[in-house]
């Protein structure tokens, strides 16, 4: 007999722990917000691959697991900092999320400058719950979805930065969502928002994990608002456990000639999507979108990009690459859409992917809609096996066969890689990719 439930259950039957959330002290906005997404949950369609952003998606494997949500925060965290940190505790401000929520005793934020906010979206929610109203609850230029129904039904912690008109975070900000399950199937949904002001600029790395045998859900919403000439670096590392589902959405907005620069490696979890919905509100602003990701047997990794220019003299480049061995499976759907008053547009997308074995499977859908008749735009995608002319070089070279196909691979990752613009990271990265095709059954 099949017990599982159908879709609609499934969201139904986590939707409704969020009533071990209500508390009569939480401001009245974000008491509806919550009611609201209730509702919409029971109402929205259901992600299915008639639709065209989940063509490729195979959500069969998420809906036979039920996961709960935790009613209070993980406890018997560990006693020992975090291995593997990016910086030095002196070089950066350290944020830990723990499922999903604050973990003030494993973070470390350096003293900060007046008007400079940097922590938790729960402790901001309960000093100037009206503040963050105003910016919690603007609409994205992306579609909704269940998922984002479902995070919006449990608004409760996330990161919180806001950087005032003029000013710097001089030290990066390294952020942490550890996932630690005992025994249960965990739901971890921060919502986080990043604010910067006019003039404004910061360096983010976030960094998702999780520990041992933890079988969890991360369904992530965060959002961004680059005011005039803001300037934002954000690097995204996921390299979760092969129990992991994770789910992400990027909510981009760029005011007149702001600079974002998002670099975003996936390396891990057994399905994983990331959605980035990138939206031009001023002229002369820059969006740079750069992605890598690697996919072996029993993974599935899904990269889903909305780039809207609706304004002129903006310019938008994306250059996604992956490796994808084993039985692994990877999508990458990327959509530019240039409207009638968007004249100057510059825009680039590229997909490019190296495929190791037979089994291996790649389903790329570069995309561009034009509607203004002065720009400069083009895309492209390919697919390609290993070189069997580099091979020959190499092994000419008295390099062994697994080592030669290393070295390409890494080759291949390092022109993404290149584009941090920071060398911890870079070496950070690096390193984790050299460790990923040590086992030679990477390479098969």
């Amino acid at each position: 007999m099949n017990t599982q439930p159908s879709p609609r259950q499934w969201f139904s039957d986590i939707a409704a722990q969020n009533a071990a959330l209500s508390n009569t002290a939480d401001a009245p906005w974000l008491s509806q917000a919550r009611k609201d997404a209730m509702k919409a949950i029971d109402e929205i369609a259901m992600p299915e691959r008639k639709q065209e952003s989940w063509r490729y998606t195979d959500l069969a494997r998420l809906y036979k697991q039920h996961y709960q949500y935790p009613a209070e925060p993980a406890e018997g965290l560990p006693s020992e900092p975090i291995e593997n940190w990016v910086y030095s505790a002196t070089e950066s401000h350290r944020l830990v999320f723990v499922n999903g929520r604050y973990a003030s005793a494993l973070s470390s934020i350096q003293t900060l400058s007046d008007g400079i906010r940097l922590g938790s979206l729960r402790d901001a929610l309960s000093k100037a719950p009206d503040e963050i109203s105003s910016w919690l609850g603007q609409r994205q230029a992306g579609k909704t979805d269940v998922f984002d129904q479902l995070n919006r039904a449990f608004i409760n912690d996330g990161l919180f930065i806001h950087v005032p008109a003029h000013a710097r975070i001089e030290k990066p900000i390294e952020v942490v969502y550890l996932n630690l399950t005992e025994g249960q199937s965990l739901l971890s949904q921060p919502r986080s928002l990043v604010i910067l002001e006019d003039g404004a600029s910061a360096k983010l790395i976030e960094r998702f994990i999780g520990s041992g045998p933890s079988t969890y859900f991360f369904n992530a919403v965060t959002k961004l608002s680059l005011a005039a000439n803001a300037r934002l670096q954000h690097h995204r590392l996921q390299h979760e456990t092969r129990n992991a589902r994770h789910l992400s959405r990027i909510e981009l907005r760029q005011q007149t000639a702001s600079e974002y620069h998002g670099v975003n490696v996936a390396i891990g979890a057994s399905w994983s999507r990331t959605d980035i919905n990138a939206r031009f509100d001023g002229p002369h602003a820059v969006c740079e979108l750069d992605g890598l990701y690697t996919v072996g047997d029993g993974q599935y990794n899904d990269f889903h990009l909305d780039v809207l220019h609706n304004v002129p003299h903006c310019r938008s480049r994306e250059d996604f690459k992956g490796i994808v061995y084993g039985d692994g499976r990877a999508v990458f759907d990327g959509m530019i859409l240039v409207e009638k008053d968007a004249q100057k547009t510059d825009a680039q997308l590229s997909n490019k992917n190296l495929l190791l074995s037979q089994k291996g499977e790649v389903d790329t859908k570069p995309q561009l809609e034009i509607h203004a008749d002065d720009v400069k735009c083009s895309h492209g995608t390919t697919v390609g096996k290993l070189d069997p002319n580099q091979l020959f070089y190499l092994r000419s070279r008295g390099i062994d066969q697994h080592r030669a196909r290393q070295m390409i691979c890494l080759g291949f990752a390092e022109q993404v890689l290149s584009s941090f613009d920071d060398a911890a990271v870079h070496d950070f990265v690096q390193s984790q990719m050299a460790d990923l095709f040590v086992q030679p059954e990477a390479l098969v």
